[in-house]
């Protein structure tokens, strides 16, 4: 009987990395209305945010 073979990936090679940031309370809160209507979790919605937003970014 062949074996099944089942891949774990090491912590880290997901391509995510953790980092920490300081949010105000009413972005934070925003975010967590706008994470429980969406059913998505805080840390999904916060990614999908951040990738459809910072190309939008200018710097002058």
């Amino acid at each position: 009987m062949a074996k099944t073979v089942i891949k774990i990936n090491k912590k880290g090679d997901d391509g995510y990395k953790v980092i920490s940031v300081r949010i105000k309370e009413g972005t934070l809160q925003k975010i967590d209305d706008l994470s429980q209507k969406s059913n998505r979790s805080r840390n999904e919605l916060i990614n999908i945010i951040l990738e459809n937003s910072v190309d939008d970014v200018e710097i002058n």
